[in-house]
């Protein structure tokens, strides 16, 4: 959540969080979480929903199929509102954030409602059922459910990180960058939130992906150490930072 606002706040938007999930985490691995009961994530959502205009939504971590349903309840009463959907499947130290049925029920039940989702390889093959697969292959087995798929390369040893844009009308784009030394907590946040911002001020779909990848490599670059784990992006100049 932290990752999510701040990287909103870089974009010059206001987040309106409603918490799905608790976890028990730090920068070396997510140990626990709770996910929170339906009425309470319907009642914050709707609290937002009913007082503010809503330019998109950002999904993160859900955690059962239960929560999977309740959102999809929420995005059915406004089918208006773009939808970035962060996959959260398994944390950055490689924790499990779900069974891995949520996955399932979120290909089937989610993704239709969405505008684009925000896999790394390793969640884009649980979402698609493809342990071994490509990024080309998950892509194929995902467009029927989604109209865009933004699947990033981080999780290789290349020397430039490909990140790959698919959409349903079978046009593709790649971004490559620099690959950063070291591993990062809360790099598939802070992306799919910058996405979400630069959609919700109005930038069309490829280049709002472009300066959220953008913006996140930056983050990475200036990166610090402050725990025994992962490297934490900086999302906020260093005048924002107390």
């Amino acid at each position: 959540m932290q990752a999510d606002i701040e990287a909103l706040l870089a974009q010059g938007c206001h987040a309106a969080p409603a918490v799905t999930a608790l976890t028990v985490q730090n920068t070396v691995n997510v140990s626990d979480f709770r996910v929170l009961d339906r009425e309470w994530v319907l009642a914050q959502a709707n609290a937002v929903l009913g007082d503010s205009e809503v330019a998109a939504v950002k999904l993160g971590m859900l955690g059962s199929t239960a929560m999977v349903d309740t959102v999809v309840e929420l995005l059915q009463a406004h089918p208006h509102l773009p939808v970035v959907c962060d996959p959260v499947l398994r944390a950055g130290g490689g924790g499990s954030l779900g069974k891995d049925e949520v996955g399932y029920a979120m290909r089937e039940r989610l993704l239709p409602l969405s505008l684009i989702a925000t896999p790394n390889l390793p969640e884009a093959r649980i979402l698609a059922e493809l342990p071994q697969g490509t990024a080309d292959e998950c892509a194929e087995k995902l467009l029927p459910f989604i109209k865009h798929l933004l699947i990033t390369g981080g999780h290789g040893d290349e020397h430039e990180v490909h990140n790959r844009l698919y959409s349903r009308d079978g046009t593709q784009q790649t971004f490559t960058c620099q690959r950063l030394p070291g591993s990062y907590h809360g790099s598939g946040c802070t992306l799919a939130s910058a996405l979400a911002g630069r959609i919700a001020q109005g930038e069309g779909l490829v280049s709002a992906v472009q300066s959220a990848l953008n913006y996140t490599w930056r983050t990475l670059r200036d990166a610090e150490q402050l725990g025994q784990g992962q490297f934490v992006p900086r999302r906020l100049p260093l005048d924002f930072c107390s």
